[in-house]
């Protein structure tokens, strides 16, 4: 019995080669995509996951009440983990990790920069289950100077040499490697090319409390509470970190206990950092739920628009087999077995189409890793878990979008069927549930437009915003502090050149974490409340050029004298720390701001605002120190032969023969950098935009082409009677035009709230314009209308003799 309904599906198949292959392929994108999509989702999910025992794994973070608001970093200070171990008998463990890179690593006369460089402590690599393939892994951090690399790492700087036991320059420190690890996983929230004994930054310092630098980690007994256990914590804020702001603010232990209430440690469950953490200084960029969610959403939509397009076909296509379907009950046919014949074809279709979708995945696998940052192999879909899915999937797509047009079909009554009657064969205004499935694939298209709209709209609010600095033709020179003392020199040769404006020396580039400090301050006048207003900023250490090298204004004061010593203790703030400290109105030229209690500059100057980091967070307090860092080099340039300076700057570099090579960037380029995140995203509902639409034309395109053909001798005779072909078109394409114009108003209100939701994530953003709606819908219509017009103005131009003298 199976073998007939497969031959007879077969034949059913091929005789409806059109209807068939719109089928299969508008499916196998819609699987293509779900499998992508599901992929990506479970990838985000499990994040971390690869620790042993990483449920009990919890990240210990600070959450600061400062500046009328709450920053949340995800380090503590370097005494914190092992005192909550030695405070907490449920907590059975803990460790630390620390940034050291860029830094530049040397084994004989290689020598390349490492971004990717980490301290740790001796326990990290356990805690985390990352094995070592090669060394001893119970004594690997003995020494005091030892490193674990990568394998990639390995091969970079020893070739085929086996690399434990040797040594290797890092900055100025000679370090042994003692254990090489294959990788850290691709679904961690930190990433190392190289760890380092944390021990000799560690052991000889002041063990503190009260700062942050540290990303701690403690583990957990089994089945201990990690929310008793933070709530325990203020008591350690109360013994530890009160005493230390006491002395380091120089104010009584009264004042300094309001701490206990704004400086709270709390914990983080490892696995949910990557995806629920957003606090300041994360290791690196993490993802969002709320983007696993859309995400998710979108495979869900897109695979329901390939099962609505195949039911809609279905249900259209039933008018051609309504016959079939009468001679066969009057042969003695059982609904049942009708039922279960178009069942098999519907399932036989969808299985056709997971093969191809299977092709189509493995051909935009390496498209789809570029697009969504990750490194997804084809054969994560070929695993038993996933072939089982997979075989589950295609059967309940097959199923579900197969089960209405069978039961439609074997219901048909007998007399009607054999005397003309069809199914499927209503106007598509009349047939309410085709028309509501036509409807929710054009919402889902139009809403997926409008977040393209206002995406790339935000992108670019962003990237052309008034920065408050010129970030165009400034030019960033890297690692100029391996120039030594001959920096100014080098500097100084540089601004004989004409077609360089300014210059100035300083790792504190404008969208750049690498240059910034921050510290607590507080203004030496007393406040409202009889306190010294506190609050904390982000500090950037600079020259007397650097303002003037990036444009940025002054709104009061002046700005640091070149070469002079009194300024080592002057400041320049921007207005917002102005605003944040309490001084109102007053002028705060001379006021004088406490650092930690330990040293009081004077106000020189204030600058106006500007955004030194992403627009995307609100500007935050800034003061500039005087006294420049070395890191980088700021060229103000003005030349139309950016290539040929650049030669020449090289050139001149080169001549002081620096420990680097020259290395070099714009800032508008890192500037824009800022936005990667934003950018996938515009690219991601670009893409899913696309790919929605196409689905939804698939099916409007042969459910148009079928109804017509239903409506061939109607056709014929209006023409005979004189109506004209643009009438005629106009007839045929207004019953979907109307139903996609019924889908945009639907789309738009649920479009606007969705990305005024999105777009409160932004300190800066747009409000979203009228013509957005307009356009998305507009769109969708046009798309609609040239799926349709195409097949309405093939009928309207037909002979209608010959459509008339057919039977």
């Amino acid at each position: 019995m199976l073998k007939n309904y497969i031959k007879t599906a077969w034949r059913s198949l091929k005789n409806n080669r059109v209807f068939s292959s719109i089928n299969i392929f508008g499916l196998s994108v819609g699987l293509a995509c779900c499998m992508l999509i599901t992929a990506y989702v479970h990838s985000e999910l499990n994040y971390d996951r690869y620790a042993n025992q990483s449920d009990n794994i919890y990240r210990v973070a600070l959450r600061g009440i400062e500046n009328n608001g709450i920053t949340e970093y995800p380090m503590v200070d370097v005494a914190v983990g092992k005192g909550i171990k030695d405070q907490y008998p449920e907590v059975i463990d803990e460790t630390r990790l620390s940034g050291r890179g860029p830094v530049f690593v040397k084994y004989g006369q290689k020598q390349f920069k490492e971004e990717h460089i980490q301290l740790i402590d001796a326990n990290f690599l356990s805690m985390f289950s990352i094995p070592l393939i090669d060394g001893d892994s119970k004594t690997y951090m003995d020494q005091p100077r030892s490193m674990v690399i990568t394998s990639t790492f390995a091969k970079k700087y020893f070739g085929t040499e086996r690399a434990i036991g040797k040594p290797l320059t890092v900055g100025n420190d000679l370090y042994t490697v003692t254990g090489v690890i294959d990788k850290v996983p691709d679904n961690s929230h930190f990433h190392a090319d190289a760890f380092l004994n944390m021990a000799p930054f560690v052991d000889n310092r002041v063990q503190t409390w009260s700062n942050v630098g540290y990303f701690t980690y403690i583990k957990l007994r089994p089945n201990a509470n990690a929310k008793k256990l933070e709530a325990a914590f203020p008591q350690l804020v109360q013994k530890f970190v009160v005493p230390e702001i006491a002395h380091d603010l120089g104010i009584s232990m009264t004042e300094a206990n309001k701490s206990v209430n704004s400086f709270i440690f709390f914990l983080q469950p490892l696995t949910d950092i990557h995806l629920h953490s957003n606090t300041k200084y994360e290791l690196e960029a993490n993802g969002d739920i709320h983007y696993v969610y859309i995400f998710g959403a979108l495979a869900l939509f897109i695979l329901l628009l390939a099962c609505i397009n195949f039911t809609n076909l279905s249900i259209a296509s039933s008018a051609k087999r309504s016959k079939e379907v009468g001679i066969r009950k009057v042969l003695g046919s059982e609904k049942g077995r009708l039922i279960r014949q178009f069942l098999t074809e519907s399932i036989m279709l969808t299985s056709a189409a997971m093969l191809l979708a299977l092709l189509i995945v493995y051909l935009l696998l390496p498209l789809f890793n570029n697009l969504a940052l990750k490194h997804i192999g084809f054969m994560s879909f070929l695993n038993p878990v996933a072939i089982t899915a997979g075989f589950m999937l295609t059967f309940l797509v097959g199923i579900v979008a197969g089960i209405y047009p069978a039961f439609v079909l074997s219901g048909l009554n007998i007399i009607s069927v054999l005397k003309g009657g069809a199914a499927g064969s209503k106007p598509a205004n009349k047939n309410y549930l085709r028309s509501g499935l036509i409807v929710f694939q054009f919402f889902i298209s139009t809403l997926l437009i409008i977040a393209t709209f206002v995406v790339y709209q935000q992108l670019n609010y962003m990237q052309n915003k008034k920065l408050g600095y010129d970030k165009d033709q400034v030019l960033v020179l890297n690692d100029t502090y391996t120039l030594g003392t001959n920096i100014d020199a080098f500097r100084q040769q540089l601004l004989r050149n004409p077609q360089i404006v300014n210059a100035t020396i300083s790792s504190s580039v404008p969208g750049k974490n690498g240059g910034v400090d921050g510290t607590e301050i507080q203004s030496m006048e007393i406040d409202k409340n009889g306190n010294h207003a506190g609050i904390h900023t982000n500090i950037f250490h600079v020259d007397d050029t650097y303002l003037p090298t990036l444009g940025i204004k002054m709104s009061k004061g002046r700005n640091f004298y070149p070469s002079f010593p009194g300024d080592s203790m002057s400041v320049i703030v921007n207005e917002t720390l102005v605003k944040d400290i309490g001084w109102g109105d007053s002028d705060p030229v001379g006021k004088t701001i406490l650092r930690s209690a330990k040293a009081k500059y004077k106000v020189v100057g204030v600058m106006q605002d500007f955004h030194y980091a992403s627009a995307r967070q609100k500007i935050a307090p800034l003061m500039l120190l005087s006294g420049h860092s070395t890191n980088s080099m700021l060229l103000r340039i003005k030349t139309a032969n950016v290539k040929a300076l650049l030669g020449d700057i090289k050139s001149q570099y080169e001549n002081f023969k620096p420990d680097a090579p020259f290395s070099y960037t714009f800032l508008n380029e890192q500037f824009a950098s800022l936005y990667a995140s934003e950018q996938q995203t515009g690219k991601i509902f670009t893409v899913f935009a696309v790919i929605a639409l196409i689905i939804a034309s698939l099916g409007l395109f042969g459910l148009a082409a079928y109804m017509i053909r239903l409506r061939v001798k109607e056709i014929g005779i209006r023409k005979v009677l004189g109506a004209s072909t643009g009438s005629i078109t106009a007839m045929l394409s207004q019953e979907f035009l109307r139903l996609i114009v019924i889908a945009s108003l639907i789309a738009f209100p649920v479009a606007w709230y969705s990305m005024n939701k999105w777009l409160q994530d932004f300190a800066y953003r747009i409000d979203i314009q009228w013509w957005v709606f307009l356009a998305a819908g507009s769109i969708a219509v046009l798309v609609a209308a040239l799926t349709i017009g195409y097949q309405s103005i093939k009928a309207a131009l037909a002979n209608p003799v010959k459509s008339l003298k057919t039977e």
